[in-house]
């Protein structure tokens, strides 16, 4: 099955097509209901089939002894240039496999969701088009055994991402439309892209080879000065704080809340957002031969951890929150590649996936009967409404809150164990707060959205899903509850060890060989760390409770009290007006008054309309040679040839 990896890549496309080409015709064939649901069936079932052959892929290679875990499936050579030999081929690893798996699985569920969330819009064959081919763009980009093939994926994320944003793209949102919101989404991954382009020539012209086996084996035993390596690993992550949203290049994914759910819940929570995760953990040897730079990747997590967890406390619109809340998540996946403990990032990668589409998912099921109503402060008592809705999200709260045993509390303490042993105490109490303040506006959310009064017009009449909305919200429920299992830490597991990080061990023994600060640590270090963060987690919980249950006044008081820092906390730092002043609106203005008037209008319309000018007088002039006279057609010709007699002789 592991030979046939391809198709996981290949069915998503054929899906593509499939909808693509006769979506509309389907849709037009038959009733809407009976047309969404060949078109939806066509949309998940490529996606089923292909988590079904990445699952039996897994157990094939979990057969395999350890040392044979790797295959190379080859499907062409692609480029043969001066040197570079780049075949179209897939790499069936441990880490492949499993972000195989979190794409496809929880891609299918979402897909499933969406037949339901997109139920009577006009363009449901055209969303399942543009998803399929996300999953088609995603798996390359996963599977890659090469840097261009995972270019070729990672442009790709990029691309459906913009035509997802802007999905619905009459919509207004906030000040602009949707359209603009996935113009801005695509620009700020531009930059973030040219860094990893970079990245890519300068591993060429050090390395020769861009295939990840033979760079990342020469990195390994070449004799590479450190310099190099910096460059390098600074050029790719720059690429990576792009797509994975991380300061300064997080503008981007708010407003990407423009587009439909299903869209929050697949591209910007659960998939494309790790696909700078990914990338650092997959050049872990790289990253590792450049200290400084894995320093800066821990504080640039750290800081976009708690900068984005701060702005989550006071948003009002229920994606919003969400959205704040996967940077801030995303930055702990930061934190944990940049002190070396890249299988925990990774583990992370997977708990994240499962509560965080579960949240979105879980918003999604609220905006649809609330009739597209997002702001938070207009919900109230909705769990008597949506029962269903309310438990799933209460227990993806829980998990992203790091409560014992749900997913969450293995990989987000696993984190901060690591951020502690090897980054220092810093790291850990700034993580530790940020975990804090994670439990406090996610359950703000909660109690706002579920408990309470209903602040809620007659108008609205909420009710619960259908089941094609809420049974993927209870499988992504039942996953959030035992999906960090897998990663038990050591000390609970015994001689069994941690089996997730057991998996991944031979992905990274490189780098772990290469970094310095792994060393024995105290089990009762861990266990009293681990106590710690979960108290303050519940605490910060039952605080949550108290103030927008019990005394919701004191809530109102404290925004009153402290109007300042909440009103630079509601409107995010200021950082998009900040970017607007320093460099959008500078670029608009000197495209306008040189680019556009100087050096288009003057310099190369003046080019081109000169040169027609030239033109003109030139032909002006030349035509009155034709005269038509047969007599002097001949005196020109006997001239002519009397010139070229005279030529002749004197050049003898």
């Amino acid at each position: 099955m592991t030979q046939l990896i391809y198709l996981t890549i290949l069915l998503p496309f054929l899906g593509f097509l499939i909808n693509g080409v006769f979506g509309s015709k389907i849709k037009n064939a038959f009733p809407d209901s009976i047309g969404e649901k060949i078109i939806g069936t066509i949309g998940s079932g490529v996606i089923g089939l292909s988590f079904l052959i990445a699952l039996f892929s897994f157990f094939e290679t979990l057969a395999l002894p350890v040392e044979q875990r790797q295959t190379i499936v080859v499907l062409f050579n692609w480029l043969d240039v001066a040197g570079l030999n780049v075949n179209f081929a897939y790499q069936v690893d441990q880490l492949s496999l499993v972000m195989a798996l979190i794409v496809t699985g929880v891609g299918f569920i979402i897909h499933i969701y969406s037949i339901g969330y997109m139920h009577g819009d006009t363009g449901f064959w055209r969303f399942f088009s543009y998803l399929n081919l996300f999953i088609f763009a995603m798996m390359n980009l996963i599977m890659a055994d090469n840097f261009v093939l995972l270019f070729l994926g990672w442009e790709g994320v990029g691309l459906c991402s913009y035509l997802l944003i802007g999905f619905w793209y009459d919509r207004k949102f906030e000040k602009s439309t949707t359209a603009d919101a996935a113009k801005k989404a695509f620009i700020v991954n531009r930059i973030g892209d040219f860094g990893f382009l970079l990245g890519m020539f300068l591993i060429y012209l050090t390395f020769n080879s861009l295939n990840f086996n033979e760079v990342f084996s020469r990195a390994s035993s070449f004799g590479v000065d450190e310099s190099v390596f910096t460059f390098i690993a600074l050029f790719l992550f720059i690429g990576a704080t792009g797509k994975s949203a991380q300061i300064p290049l997080f503008v981007w994914l708010p407003d990407a809340m423009a587009g439909p759910t299903p869209v929050s819940a697949l591209i910007h929570a659960a998939t494309m957002v790790t696909a700078g995760v990914y990338m650092v953990a997959r050049c872990s040897i790289i990253f590792a031969s450049a200290p400084a730079i894995m320093t800066l990747v821990a504080v640039i997590g750290l800081l976009t951890a708690i900068f984005a967890a701060t702005i989550g406390l006071v948003q009002n619109d229920i994606k919003k929150v969400l959205a704040y809340s996967t940077i801030s998540q995303l930055g702990y996946m930061f934190l944990a590649l940049g002190v070396g403990a890249f299988s925990a990032g990774i583990f992370h990668v997977m708990t994240h996936a499962f509560f965080k589409a579960l949240l979105f998912l879980g918003a999604g099921s609220v905006i649809h009967a609330m009739h597209d109503e997002q702001n938070i402060q207009h919900y109230g008592g909705l769990k008597k409404y949506m029962p269903y809705t309310a438990l799933t999200f209460l227990t993806a709260a829980l998990a992203i809150s790091g409560i014992p045993i749900l997913s969450g509390f293995f990989s987000k303490d696993e984190i901060l164990w690591y951020s502690f042993a090897n980054g220092g105490l810093w790291y850990w109490i700034i993580g530790a707060f940020t975990a804090l303040l994670t439990a406090f506006y996610m359950f703000r959310l909660y109690f706002l959205t579920f408990e309470g009064k209903e602040r809620f017009g007659h108008e609205k009449h909420p009710h619960e899903s259908p089941k094609l909305m809420t049974v993927p919200l209870i499988v992504l429920a039942v996953l959030s509850i035992i999906g960090g299992f897998i990663g038990i830490p050591e000390i609970f597991s015994g001689q069994h060890g941690n089996l997730f990080h057991s998996w991944l061990e031979p992905v990274f023994k490189n780098a772990n060989r290469k970094l310095a600060f792994y060393g024995s640590h105290s089990h009762f270090q861990e266990i009293l760390l681990m106590v710690v963060s979960v108290c303050a987690a519940s605490a910060s919980i039952l605080f949550a409770r108290y103030v927008y249950l019990k005394r919701p006044s004191v809530a109102v008081k404290t925004s009153q009290r402290f109007a300042g820092i909440y009103k630079i906390l509601l409107n995010k730092y200021y950082v998009d007006e900040t970017y607007d002043a320093l460099v959008v609106n500078p670029i608009k203005k000197s495209s306008e008054s040189f680019l556009w008037k100087i050096a288009d209008n003057k310099i190369i319309d003046g080019m081109v309309n000169g040169a027609a000018s030239l033109v003109n007088f030139l032909s002006d002039n030349i035509k009155k040679m034709q005269t038509g006279i047969a007599q002097f057609y001949a005196i020109v010709m006997m001239l002519g040839i009397v010139v070229a007699l005279f030529w002749i002789m004197l050049s003898l």
